[in-house]
C-alpha cells in the first residue's frame, strides 16, 4: 500500500460475488466480461468517502493489467460510521485472472486511508 496512506481499523471491504457474463460487451483482445459485487464497509468512527480505486488483474497467461481511476463506478460515496457502500462493475479478460487491489479514501478528520480489496478469481467456464 501506498505509504502516504494510513489504515483505519473497522474499515471491511467483501467480494459478495462473481459471476461470468457472456452477454456483455467486451473488446476482442479481452473477451471474457466477469461481473464482481462488492460491499464497503465502515466499522469506523470517521465517516470517510471513497476517492480512488487501484485493481491489479493478473491472467494465467502472464498479463498483468493495472487499473486506476477516481472514484468508483462514477460516483464517490460517502459512508458514515456503520454504514455500507455495494456497487457492482466488471472486469474483462483473456484468460482465467485473479484480481486484488485497493480503495483510497479520505476520513472526516482529512487523513487518507486505504482499504484492500480482498483477492478473487475469475475461472473461464470449461465450456468456454
Amino acid at each position: 500500500m501506498n505509504a502516504q496512506y494510513k489504515e483505519l481499523p473497522g474499515l471491511e471491504v467483501n467480494v459478495d460475488d462473481v459471476i461470468y457474463m457472456p452477454s456483455l460487451d467486451a473488446p476482442d483482445d479481452r473477451p471474457f466480461p466477469f461481473v464482481y459485487f462488492i460491499s464497503i464497509r465502515n466499522n469506523s468512527p470517521r465517516t470517510i468517502t471513497v476517492m480512488a480505486r487501484k485493481w491489479v488483474v493478473r491472467a494465467t497467461n502472464g498479463e498483468v493489467i493495472v487499473v486506476e481511476g477516481d472514484g468508483v463506478v462514477g460516483q464517490f460515496p460517502k459512508i458514515p460510521p456503520g454504514g455500507e457502500f455495494s456497487y457492482n462493475s466488471c472486469h474483462t479478460i483473456s484468460h482465467s485472472s485473479t484480481a486484488e487491489g485497493a480503495y483510497f479514501v479520505q476520513g472526516d478528520d482529512d487523513v487518507r486511508y486505504a482499504i484492500r480489496i480482498p483477492a478473487f478469481d475469475m475461472e473461464l467456464p470449461q465450456w468456454v
